[in-house]
C-alpha cells in the first residue's frame, strides 16, 4: 500500500511541476506581448509627434509665419 501511495505522491508532484512550468511559460509569453505592445505604442507616438510637427511646419511655411 505504501508503494502505491508513493507512486501517487510522485505523480502528483510531477504534475504540479509541469503545471508550474507551463504557467511560467505563459507568463513569459504575456510579458513579451506586453513589452512588444509598449514598444509599438511608443513608436506610434513618436511617429505621430513627428507628423504633427511636420504639419505644423508646413502650415507655418504656407502662411509665412516661419520667417
Amino acid at each position: 500500500m505504501s508503494d502505491n501511495s508513493q507512486k501517487m505522491s510522485y505523480h502528483a508532484g510531477e504534475a504540479k511541476g509541469q503545471a508550474q512550468e507551463k504557467a511560467s511559460g505563459m507568463m513569459d509569453m504575456a510579458n513579451n506581448a506586453a513589452q512588444s505592445t509598449k514598444e509599438t505604442m511608443q513608436d506610434a507616438s513618436q511617429n505621430g509627434q513627428a507628423k504633427a510637427q511636420g504639419a505644423a511646419d508646413a502650415v507655418k511655411n504656407a502662411t509665412g509665419m516661419n520667417n
